[in-house]
């Protein structure tokens, strides 16, 4: 895997590995409060740095999750879940001292483009709990759509056109 440039030139989508556990787990602990607000990410903080290396090492994790990178400092994740390829998950989130740039926008407009590209994804799929407006303006910016309502949270979908790049 190589890094993915973005429509931000001081962003881009850097593979992660488990040498980049310590890392990761700093920008977690960091942002605990911020990305467990919605009651989201829970098992994530709840690791140390030996569980976000075995994490980053799982398959179906390995090949798809990077790093958001901002002039040289991880600042989050963008991943794509391979539930039933060519039908992806994707998951986001971003340091709270980020959001509001167009970071994430800008990360996940690119993996989704990586995605068809090297991997052939017809459909994009990302689920939000409920309350969490930021991650529905996200989708909602890359063209997502609500495709199902659940007690907790709503699934969206993207399909990707064949002529998309």
């Amino acid at each position: 895997m190589s890094a993915i440039s973005t429509a931000i030139p001081s962003v881009r989508l850097v593979p992660l590995s488990a040498a980049d556990a310590g890392l990761l787990r700093d920008v977690v602990a960091t942002n605990r409060k911020h990305l467990t607000r919605n009651g989201d990410y829970l098992d994530l903080v709840a690791l140390d740095e030996a569980g976000v290396a075995e994490m980053l090492e799982r398959d179906g994790i390995r090949d798809f999750t990077y790093g958001v990178e901002l002039s040289g400092s991880i600042v989050g994740i963008v991943s794509l879940v391979p539930v039933d390829p060519p039908r992806f998950g994707c998951g986001y989130w971003l340091a709270e001292s980020v959001t509001g740039r167009g970071i994430a926008t800008e990360a996940m407009r690119s993996l989704i483009q990586h995605a068809r590209r090297s991997h052939g994804a017809t459909d994009i799929f990302a689920g939000v709990t409920l309350g969490n407006l930021p991650s529905i303006a996200v989708l909602e910016r890359l063209g997502f759509s609500v495709s199902q309502h659940f007690p907790s949270y709503t699934r969206y979908h993207l399909r990707l056109a064949e002529s998309q790049d």
